[in-house]
């Protein structure tokens, strides 16, 4: 599982609603590995689960996936690359 560096000390917690966002600023090689990672799990199925050691984000989606490229060629260039991820509206919780 693609799993971040921690920004806070809090109890691990499961995201499932609200809103909720986190950046980390990365080394070359944890990026990379963090790419991997979530990498293998989109092209094993159409669930993922992003996570670090306070907070956990399982997600099931489904297709189209949304790719974004935006760069910016001006006095500080930036290249930003973007995966939109929508939730699988066929995936359907029912409880028994």
């Amino acid at each position: 599982m693609p799993e971040l560096p921690n920004n806070e000390s809090n109890d691990q917690r499961i995201v499932t609603d609200g809103y909720f966002e986190r950046e980390v600023r990365l080394s070359r090689k944890a990026t990379a590995t963090f790419l991997r990672e979530l990498a293998d799990q989109v092209e094993d199925g159409n669930e993922l689960t992003v996570s670090s050691d306070d907070w956990e984000i399982p997600f099931t989606f489904g297709e189209p996936i949304e790719v974004e490229v935006e760069f910016i060629g001006e006095r500080k260039r930036e290249l930003e690359i973007e995966l939109e991820f929508e939730w699988d509206e066929d995936d359907h919780l029912s409880i028994q």
